[in-house]
């Protein structure tokens, strides 16, 4: 704590915009995933398919990524985002707009919907690399965690860049050559840009809010460099077509697969060591989503010397992305909101009044609920693959594990608004 600057902190309305829209997203995909039912995972470049990793990736978790960002740049970094309210509700609303119409044009619905996805989310996007490049410039420190956040945003930038030019090529605007590109924006966004930005964040957020010891300086001094590094040799080797590449292509991915296996195994030791052994529902989604990562990147190094299972990249995108970061990400917002809420109301308080206990803003048994229900539509996912009438009960739980969410989130949001509100009118 001694370390924030909390000081600088934004609004509290800029990130919540962010974080109380996400969880709708996880309704959609529930609503995708049952109208197409067994017929889901039939190829993994199916209008469903695409539609719903989109909607995952840049509707829920790189929302609420930004939200966090916009919020921890100024608190962590020492950095404020130059006029934070008004850039934060155009990013918001571009970002979201911009989401919903990608989808439905991935989905099938039409090539304007899929431009207009386009062109609102290079607003959006674009819009908050430059506010992010601008203060991380200014940032006066230089530790682990400002470093990862600045990889992490290259990172994205790569991906944006390469998904426009795949998405280009869908609506005819563009004619490349799709399959060399395909594998690079799925890793700089997935590893580089989530990968990369929960790494980096950890290092602040876990030994804070996890009570655990902090990550060891020789981890944190390379790793997040490190994972940069090897994503830009293997995008390389990738693309070359010269004796050797191959070899040196496999090899660099199998030492992203031990970077992020590291990280993993890192963290789940750091928690073993915790001061205070309490499993509360934020512990319980970082162990599901780190033994996720662990699963996945052994499933991959599994893959490079057998044959690939037809659905093993499905597998690999349900571990990652929904067993290891939508876990992560659901599991900090259960500590993220509750003390952005007991933080702003208590330095609104008069001296020796207290805001309410941040177990208080949010019932860990509201957030274990909401867990159950998680874990069980990630169980029932993987399930699907080999017996796919469990899609129907997965997206079921799905759906109601994003409600379940948005309605503890927005119970914590409630409380600063009333009490808020009551402080206001006895000034």
């Amino acid at each position: 704590m001694t370390s924030l600057s909390m000081d600088q902190a934004p609004p509290i309305n800029a990130p919540f915009r962010f974080f109380l829209t996400a969880p709708f997203f996880l309704v959609g995909i529930a609503v995708l995933l049952l109208h197409a039912g067994t017929q889901v995972w039939v190829s993994r470049w199916s209008g469903t398919l695409l539609a719903v990793t989109h909607l995952l990736t840049l509707g829920f978790l790189s929302m609420t990524m930004a939200g966090a960002l916009l919020q921890m740049l100024p608190v962590v970094v020492g950095s404020p985002v130059p006029r934070v309210q008004g850039i934060a509700r155009v990013i918001h609303l571009s970002w979201l707009l911009g989401t919903v119409c990608l989808a439905l044009g991935l989905y099938g619905w039409g090539v304007i919907l899929l431009r207009t996805g386009v062109g609102l989310l290079s607003a959006a996007i674009g819009l908050f690399l430059w506010v992010s490049a601008y203060s991380l410039a200014r940032a006066p420190m230089r530790h682990a965690t400002v470093l990862s956040m600045a990889y992490a945003l290259l990172s994205f930038l790569f991906a944006f860049t390469l998904g426009i030019a795949l998405a280009g090529t869908l609506s005819g605007d563009f004619s490349l050559v799709v399959t060399s590109f395909i594998a690079m924006h799925q890793a700089w966004g997935l590893v580089g840009w989530m990968g990369g930005l929960i790494i980096g964040i950890s290092y602040q957020v876990v030994p804070m809010f996890l009570l655990t010891p902090a990550y060891p300086a020789r981890i944190t001094r390379w790793l997040g460099g490190a994972l940069c590094g090897l994503l830009g040799a293997w995008s390389v080797t990738g693309w070359l077509s010269v004796a050797g590449s191959v070899w040196w292509h496999t090899v660099f991915g199998l030492m992203l697969a031990m970077c992020l296996s590291l990280f993993a195994t890192v963290t789940l030791w750091l928690q073993y060591k915790r001061r205070r052994k309490i499993f509360d529902a934020t512990q319980q989604f970082w162990r599901i989503g780190l033994f996720s990562l662990l699963i996945a990147c052994g499933v991959w190094v599994v893959l490079q010397v057998m044959p690939s299972w037809s659905h093993s990249s499905i597998l690999l995108g349900i571990l990652f992305l929904y067993g290891f970061v939508t876990a992560l990400v659901q599991g900090m917002l259960y500590k993220i909101i509750p003390f952005l809420v007991w933080f702003h109301l208590q330095s609104r308080l008069p001296k020796g009044q207290f805001a309410p206990n941040m177990k208080q803003l949010i019932l860990d048994r509201h957030a274990h609920r909401q867990m159950l229900v998680y874990l069980a539509s990630l169980l029932g996912l993987l399930s699907s693959l080999v017996w796919p009438v469990l899609i129907y009960p997965s997206a079921l739980a799905m759906g109601v594990s994003g409600v379940l969410l948005w309605r503890n989130l927005l119970g914590a949001a409630w409380q600063y608004r009333t009490r808020y509100a009551t402080l206001t009118n006895s000034t």
